[in-house]
Formats: structure tokens, sequence, C-alpha cells
């Protein structure tokens, strides 16, 4: 559930989101498959070495950063 509400919290911050006849169940699943559509295409990509991995490992938090999600306290690499 506290994906879901990051979700929620994010698109309401969003001046550039549009509710009007959606119900807030759709809102999210919507947002979800967006993101679901993005991490399968990262992780598709057969031509990768470790450390390019590493990046699309990176790149699969980042997309959840950008859904008001993020990557827990073992995402800091900083």
């Amino acid at each position: 559930m506290q994906l879901y509400e990051e979700i929620l919290l994010s698109l309401l911050r969003s001046s550039d989101s549009d509710f009007f006849g959606k119900t807030v169940k759709e809102i999210v699943e919507l947002e979800c498959y967006k993101a679901l559509k993005e991490i399968k295409e990262v992780i598709e990509d057969n031509s990768l070495n470790d450390e390019e991995c590493f990046m699309k490992i990176e790149e699969i938090v980042c997309i959840f950063e950008s859904i008001g999600s993020n990557g827990g306290l073992r995402h800091d690499f900083g």
C-alpha cells in the first residue's frame, strides 16, 4: 500500500496531471503500467555487460523515483 500512496501523492503534487473523469484506482494503475513498461524495456536489453547492467539497475530505481517512490536505503551509492 505504501507504493500506491507514494504514486498518488506524487501525482497530486504534479501540476501537469489530468485527473478529470478518472478514479484514483485508474490513475495509479496507469502510472504503474507506465513504470512497468519502462522497467521491461530496461531489462530486455541483452547486450549489457556487468557494469552496464549495474547502470540499468540504477535506471530502474530512477523509474521508481519518478513515480514518487524510492530505492530505499540501499540506493544511496554516492
